[in-house]
């Protein structure tokens, strides 16, 4: 009788230790995912929802998919060596290669950070109407905001981002409540079609959604992150678990990001408004096409949000990037001014050329530019984590080294054909 006592006491103790051991690893995941929802994902998205209907929702989902793994290795990475992707191609490799890496990651960073300040731009024109030239100096003060909640330390910041990424998903499910879907034309949207081989303006709005879902900073930012996120947790476990935290919050934004896809094929494709491509126009249109007053604004609202969110990630994935490959521990607030300075600067010009419409055709571009920098994070990424002498026995399957060689050829792929465009 008294082991049997002894087992019922057990088991509630081994799973309430497990659940401790989960809560310990739950948080990269989140800071990493406000990446897969930003600002370049909605312009892409509503671009592809508009022109094509449901037709690219499957790009959608196997991007995440994409993500999923490469997200996996980048965190077994971290756990099992201790060390960031940076760091480790900065021990692996020749100087030059270095060099050429880091000048890679930067650029991505750049890139994202580009697509925060436009759809920060925009976002503030849309909800307060101010000027574009304002909302870029509301950009830059953006950064200290963001360095000031640094200061509160990693959990805190992680709730703020939970916090933002609620206000992201309950917009998007307003805007679905008042849309009228289709779930026949979406249930055939993950099919994937062939129709993409032949329509080059498809292909470009589909690489777009892989640069806006996959960005090569993330890869060293969460390799980072799950270093310290889970003291005491025997790394084996600490795999499987950070391996959760991260396929869930992936798969928050895989929802989020379907749903923007979805709510612009169903209230521009299906009004014969195949033209939709910007942000703005998108916004001025929700509220008469869906006979919702309030759908422009919670749409603003929700960019405003993803925004502030993906900044948080940049102003991190900087720190780890320059940190990692070379040395130079520049402090938070001139690093971050250093690439937001940089990517006002097109943003900059492109407002006084073309004003919003140049603003939206850049932040596409922004993106299709994020999925050709893809290979060079990945197939370092993959190369390390095949690694005996780096992994130890935390080295990947060959499962998993099958799938992460044949996605890379992908994105080797996809690069080709975006540079030939």
């Amino acid at each position: 009788m008294a082991a049997t006592q002894g087992l019922a006491l057990a088991a509630p103790r081994t799973a309430s230790a497990s659940w401790r051991q989960l809560l310990l690893c739950v948080g990269p995941g989140f800071l990493i995912a406000v990446g897969y929802m930003d600002p370049g994902n909605w312009a892409t998205d509503i671009a592809a929802g508009s022109a094509y209907g449901y037709g690219l929702l499957w790009v959608i989902v196997l991007a995440n998919v994409v993500a999923m793994v490469l997200q996996r290795l980048a965190l077994a990475l971290g756990i099992a060596s201790g060390r960031n992707l940076a760091e480790i191609c900065r021990d692996r490799y020749a100087r030059p290669v270095v060099i050429l890496l880091w000048v890679v990651a930067e650029l991505a960073i750049i890139s994202t950070d580009l697509a925060e300040v436009i759809g920060t731009v925009i976002a503030l024109q849309l909800l307060v109407h101010l000027p574009l030239a304002w909302g870029l100096v509301a950009s830059v003060i953006e950064v200290f905001l963001v360095l000031g909640l640094q200061r509160w330390g990693v959990r805190r910041l992680e709730a703020t981002v939970l916090a933002l990424m609620a206000i992201i998903s309950t917009c998007f499910v307003l805007e679905l409540l008042w849309a009228p879907l289709r779930w026949g034309a979406m249930a055939q949207g993950l099919l994937p079609g062939t129709a993409i081989w032949h329509d080059p303006a498809m292909a470009y709005i589909a690489i777009g959604i892989v640069g806006a879902t996959v960005m090569p900073h993330n890869l060293y930012l969460h390799s980072a992150l799950v270093q310290n996120s889970a003291p005491g947790v025997p790394r084996q476990r600490a795999v499987t678990l950070a391996s959760i935290d991260s396929n869930v919050a992936l798969g928050v934004a895989m929802l989020i990001n379907a749903a923007i896809l979805v709510v612009a094929a169903a209230a521009f494709h299906a009004h014969g408004r195949h033209d939709v491509a910007s942000l703005s126009q998108a916004h001025g249109l929700l509220a008469p096409l869906l006979g919702a007053p309030l759908a422009g604004t919670v749409f603003a609202i929700g960019l405003l949000a993803s925004g502030m969110n993906a900044t948080m990630t940049g102003t991190l994935a900087g720190q780890v990037v320059m940190e990692g490959f070379i040395r130079l521990p520049l402090r938070p607030v001139p690093r971050r001014l250093l690439t937001r300075g940089v990517a006002v600067i097109p943003a900059a010009l492109m407002i006084l050329l073309g004003g919003v419409a140049g603003l939206d055709h850049l932040l596409i571009l922004s993106q299709v530019v994020l999925a050709i920098q893809l290979p060079f994070a990945a197939i370092p990424l993959l190369l390390a984590t095949s690694d005996r002498a780096v992994m130890g026995r935390l080295r990947i399957s060959l499962a998993l080294r099958l799938a992460g060689w044949s996605i890379c050829i992908v994105l080797c792929a996809l690069a080709v054909v975006a540079v030939l465009f």
